[in-house]
């Protein structure tokens, strides 16, 4: 096991590596939507790329949503095959969205062994991602 401060300086660790292997300004949070965001996500059993949709406005997140679930398919055909659509998901603390995730299993950010494949899985997937985004954005901004 490790220690707090040894398990944070090996999260740093990964996510300056990751930079530095895969440098390039990513969207995440740049969308000009708000509560509309691209997320990395990477703990000690899996590692995970999202497209989150957080609106504390029901009815705002239920209009992203459907614009999404609209192109579902285009999504799902051309660009990220292996998609989860989870419409209520709930976060560590509490906050429900909405999101759209690839997932890898089996990877852990304290296993300097599995940082090559996570890293690798989560530069494709992010940029598939943010290509759905950017070909269909003018829809997301209606």
């Amino acid at each position: 096991m490790f220690s707090r401060s040894e398990a944070k300086k090996l999260r740093e660790d990964f996510w300056i590596a990751f930079g530095k292997s895969y440098p390039r300004k990513w969207i995440l949070y740049n969308t000009k939507i708000k509560d509309f965001s691209f997320k990395f996500y990477f703990d000690t059993t899996r590692a995970m790329v999202s497209l989150d949709i957080e609106s504390k406005d029901l009815e705002k997140r239920i209009e992203l949503w459907e614009k999404v679930i609209s192109l579902k398919a285009i999504l799902l055909e051309n660009y990220l095959p292996e998609a989860q659509f989870d419409e209520y998901a709930h976060v560590e603390n509490q906050t429900e969205l909405s999101r759209i995730y690839v997932g890898l299993d089996q990877v852990s950010i304290y296993n300097k062994d599995t940082w090559q494949k996570t890293m690798l899985f989560l530069y494709e997937n992010m940029l598939k991602f943010e290509t759905f985004f950017e070909d269909f954005e003018e829809i997301f901004l209606d």
